[in-house]
């Protein structure tokens, strides 16, 4: 079974977003530069995005390999739900509070339990892994111990405030294996393995 992989792009002060972030500004005030190296090639299909930076393009090809797409609920209504395709009609499972009336568009689904949705996805992808997306999505499937590896591509900019990776995480050791660092022209990709995280109950 594959293993789930976080991709996110972050600044160096650890924000995934700048602030005032939403359905209509995802990525917030000055966000945009986290991916400013990135193309949609067409309207905001994220299958379609490319990168003149090989890091980059290869962090995405890598991406775009896998078999499902683990997100928290945020990240999906901001995204506008990728059209209820994220790319090559893979599952796309959306951890949830709280489940809508009007069920999920194209190939997704929400599931309101941790340890269930990451289940759901890693059946979903078969042989091959899952991408996650989220902030939020990722601090709780952290904690739950369901998180296998962390892409975090370093952008070199401060953007002060906005939406942080990692806040309020409980007061206990994750520890990581590092895997791979690329240096690009305008990221760092990091690459690690999670080999301990918090305990839960």
């Amino acid at each position: 079974m594959g293993r789930i992989v976080l991709y996110m792009w972050m600044s160096l002060d650890g924000f995934v977003t700048g602030p005032e972030d939403g359905p209509d500004q995802g990525l917030g005030i000055g966000g945009e530069r986290l991916h400013e190296s990135l193309v949609l090639a067409v309207g905001d299909d994220p299958a379609t995005a490319r990168s003149d930076d090989d890091v980059d393009a290869l962090v995405l090809a890598a991406a775009m390999t896998t078999g499902a797409v683990l997100t928290g609920r945020r990240t999906f209504d901001h995204a506008g739900h990728w059209g209820g395709d994220h790319h090559d009609g893979v599952p796309i499972i959306v951890l949830t509070r709280s489940v809508p009336d009007a069920p999920a568009p194209g190939h997704a689904r929400y599931v309101t339990d941790v340890r269930e949705a990451a289940a759901a996805a890693r059946e979903a992808a078969g042989e091959r892994d899952v991408l996650l997306h989220g902030a939020e999505a990722a601090r709780a499937f952290l904690r739950a111990g369901e998180i296998d590896e962390l892409a975090l591509q370093v952008v070199p900019v401060l953007l002060g405030q906005g939406r942080r990776l990692f806040d309020d995480m409980p007061a206990e050791l994750v520890e990581l294996e590092p895997i791979r660092t690329l240096d690009g022209p305008g990221t760092v990709a990091l690459r690690y393995r999670v080999t301990r995280g918090p305990r839960v109950p």
